[in-house]
């Protein structure tokens, strides 16, 4: 058994932009969770998959990506989940809504994986900088030092990407494309 989840990444330069707060936060505020992970909007939480069915996984995620189409984020500002975590906000426009709620409906009926948490409070999407080994202290220094600061990115997401865990830390595994129409 592995460890997946699975996520929107933005581009290249988003994610450049979002590792340098994540080492800021690092150096100045010995929070360093958010770095064992690319920068990424979390569609589906981590989950166990065996192994040995892995291309039925991969499969079915190429089968649902083929029928979305890409759809506009934006990132504006940060945001927090006091008293551990300070995240850049993701807008939560309807498009990125449905195609969560659609992802969700998806996963469940079709790879029998439930994410219990999510049926139990709305989706917040967000990307981290700051993650729960952040101190209560730490975040109250933080906070004010970002709660203002501006933050503007839009971009059209392509892939849902299949994140794999090596016991460390959380890796790419495989990018699955939306449909361009």
């Amino acid at each position: 058994m592995s460890r997946f989840f699975i996520a929107l990444l933005p581009p290249q330069h988003i994610q450049e932009y979002a590792n340098n707060i994540q080492q800021y936060f690092a150096d100045h505020y010995a929070s360093r969770g958010a770095q064992k992970s690319p920068p990424h909007i979390t569609l589906q939480p981590p989950f166990e998959w065996s192994d040995a069915n892995l291309p039925q996984l991969e499969a079915s995620l190429r089968a649902f990506a083929s029928k979305q189409q890409s759809i506009p984020i934006t990132l504006s500002g940060y945001a927090a989940f006091p008293p551990r975590v300070i995240y850049i906000n993701v807008v939560k426009s309807q498009v990125l809504l449905t195609l969560q709620a659609d992802f969700m409906a998806y996963a469940e009926s079709n790879l029998g994986i439930i994410d219990k948490v999510g049926k139990t409070r709305p989706f917040a999407p967000h990307m981290t900088v700051a993650f729960r080994d952040l101190t209560k202290q730490n975040f109250r220094a933080a906070w004010p030092e970002f709660a203002q600061r501006q933050l503007d990115f839009e971009f059209m997401t392509e892939n849902l990407t299949l994140l794999l865990h090596d016991g460390k830390r959380w890796h790419i595994k495989s990018e699955f494309p939306f449909s361009l129409g």
